[in-house]
């Protein structure tokens, strides 16, 4: 697998309720080593405010706000050829495990952060048993962003506080 890129393990825990797959990391991830590492990112934004918290800034923070509140993250790409961060640059990809991961933790939705999230997770997983559904990308690069899509899709599984 010459000059590929590797994403990120799955971050989840037993209490994980629902599993958020977005692309593939940006560069600005990949530098930070972890989910959502563009600050001008809305993700981080988006699940504070639905859940009543301070956006996490740290790592460990938004790891803690992830585990204190049942989500698990992943990228149903685990390995490309991409230059920078534009989804439309993943080439010659490798698809995450879902069905694995999904014997590991018992979510009740999955959520598809945007649309080459849901493109290629329909290729493989179109049956899959779980619930999902496409969401709007919480990147800064999509203009038709919404908050309330978001706190709709979360609110199926958690109370917004």
């Amino acid at each position: 697998m010459e000059n590929k890129v590797k994403g990120f393990e799955p971050f989840y825990s037993s209490d994980s309720q629902i599993l958020i797959l977005g692309s593939f990391p940006s560069v600005k991830s990949r530098q930070v080593e972890f989910y959502y590492g563009n600050p001008q990112n809305r993700f981080w934004s988006v699940l504070a405010e639905f859940f009543g918290e301070t956006k996490p800034t740290s790592v460990a923070d938004k790891k803690a706000i992830l585990a204190k509140h049942g989500i698990a993250l992943w990228d149903i790409v685990t390995e490309c050829e991409i230059k920078g961060s534009m989804d439309s640059d993943i080439k010659n990809y490798r698809v995450a495990d879902i069905e694995n991961l999904l014997q590991k933790i018992k979510v009740r939705l999955i959520i598809l952060n945007g649309s080459k999230a849901y493109e290629i997770f329909l290729k493989r997983y179109r049956d899959i048993e779980a619930e999902y559904i496409k969401m709007p990308s919480t990147s800064p690069a999509n203009t038709r962003f919404s908050k309330e899509e978001w706190f709709d899709a979360l609110s199926r599984v958690f109370k917004r506080t």
